[in-house]
């Protein structure tokens, strides 16, 4: 056979060899940037909505979707302030230095590996922004230092962080534990509040997601291309970012400090912050008892990072910096709540929904409320939204058929976990940070998200 030596040869790729390649192979290929995407997922909803809602016709469809694109920002807003202070206390000199010699241990793939998924599991599990944004970070700083696929090692902390919504910041769990919550659908249905004990820390929960986070781990060791075949990290460095960081107040004409440096640079604005926080959370706090939500969880993270930056122009820089890697939500957030809009305003979620529910059994509806969960997460991929979406018709449901309505709740939860490995909603901050393009980080967690289906699955059938 001759061989093909015209000009466009070199630039053709190689034929995919085996199943994870031929996955990044197609990913790269077929999957647009993840505005797009959205757009096109739109366009899906909609003409499905259209087609086969209840309530599917086109005043309905427009008056959702305007209502879901704007009633979603104050929201949008939360989860982006998350984002940017978790990246703040990450950035902080400490965490850096800590990130640095966690990174030294990493000297092959298979040690980043058994480095990158303990390390952000454990950060998601706190925190799903913190793990995010040390998964990106941790990334970078192995990735500069050993000789891995750069792709691949995204992946395996995207990946790792995937047990997010299995821990102490599942939306699902938190609210259905806080008294008088907004989306503490069980309290309205039934008058009482489910604890933690029977979601996060049950054994249906905690031991699947520790044995995704150890299957994974194996299986991205085994997944590492091999050496001819690596795109290592290139790290260029952003001169400008430094420039931009620089105070512009830092001296006067003569060479003096000036004013505004001194103020820049002094620690009272933080103590100032710190006081305020602080005093409030132990105010609150100490008139009821311990919670978190995401207004607290912000205001925790806010107070670390600015105890840890220490000073005013320093926490400055770093939300600066931060909100560079979390602009492309503030395109996204607003798509996805017309979409949710649209599911909910047309009755194309409930539809879904009560198809599944109308088949199950005491011992089946978590199962089922798992796979609708799948399927709605690709469409509504934030876990408050989607569980508004859904759980008012799983959990009376579960209430009637006096099934297990901890297993029914969070196998909503659980499935947000699964898909997220294909919805790229969730990897847009952590691809960003991290400099890559998503096409080739999803081509490796589509491999998580067939794994983690399994596990979950098998999880809330049996383990009691």
């Amino acid at each position: 056979m001759k061989r093909d030596t015209s000009p466009t040869a070199a630039f053709q790729p190689a034929a995919p060899r085996g199943i994870v390649e031929g996955l990044v192979y197609v990913f790269e290929r077929v999957m647009p940037d993840p505005f797009v995407l959205s757009i096109c997922l739109t366009f899906v909803v909609a003409v499905l909505a259209l087609l086969i809602a209840p309530t599917g016709n086109v005043p309905t469809l427009l008056d959702a979707w305007y209502t879901g694109t704007f009633g979603i920002l104050a929201f949008a807003l939360q989860m982006i302030l998350i984002l940017a202070t978790g990246y703040a206390i990450a950035e902080a000199p400490i965490v850096q230095r800590g990130l640095r010699a966690l990174a030294a241990h990493a000297q092959t793939p298979a040690r980043a590996a058994l480095l990158v998924f303990p390390v952000v599991a454990i950060a998601a599990w706190l925190n799903w922004g913190l793990g995010l944004i040390v998964g990106a970070l941790l990334s970078r700083e192995i990735a500069r230092r050993v000789h891995v696929d750069f792709a691949w090692l995204v992946a395996g902390s995207y990946s790792a962080w995937s047990i997010c919504n299995s821990g102490l910041s599942s939306s699902i769990a938190l609210s259905q534990a806080s008294h008088g919550n907004a989306l503490n659908l069980v309290e309205k249905a039934t008058g009482h509040v489910v604890p933690l004990a029977e979601t996060i820390f049950a054994p249906f929960v905690f031991i699947p997601t520790l044995l995704v986070v150890v299957v994974m781990t194996a299986i991205f060791i085994k997944m590492h291309p091999k050496s001819e075949n690596v795109v290592a990290f290139s790290d260029s460095g952003d001169a400008s970012d430094e420039a931009s960081s620089a105070d512009p107040h830092a001296r006067s004409s003569d060479g003096t400090a000036t004013f505004a440096s001194r103020l820049e640079q002094s620690m009272l604005g933080t103590l100032l912050l710190l006081v305020l926080g602080v005093g409030y959370l132990a105010m609150e706090w100490h008139e009821n008892k311990f919670d978190l939500d995401i207004n607290t969880t912000i205001l925790i993270f806010l107070l670390i990072g600015l105890a840890l930056q220490r000073t005013p122009i320093a926490y400055a820089n770093a939300i600066r910096r931060a909100a560079r890697q979390t602009g492309s939500m503030l395109l996204q957030y607003p798509v996805y709540g017309g979409i949710m809009g649209i599911m909910k305003g047309t009755g194309l979620a409930s539809m879904i929904a009560k198809a599944f529910v109308t088949i199950a059994t005491p011992a089946t509806l978590p199962i089922w409320s798992y796979l609708s969960s799948l399927i709605i997460t690709l469409l509504v991929p934030s876990a408050g939204g989607h569980w508004a979406v859904q759980g008012p018709f799983v959990l009376p449901a579960a209430i009637s058929l006096h099934a297990s309505v901890p297993r029914t709740a969070m196998g909503v939860a659980m499935a947000e976990n699964v898909s997220n490995m294909l919805q790229p909603f969730w990897a847009v901050p952590i691809v960003a940070i991290a400099g890559i393009r998503i096409q080739r980080v999803m081509g490796y967690t589509a491999v998580t998200f067939a794994v983690s289906l399994v596990i979950y699955a098998a999880a809330l059938w049996l383990v009691h």
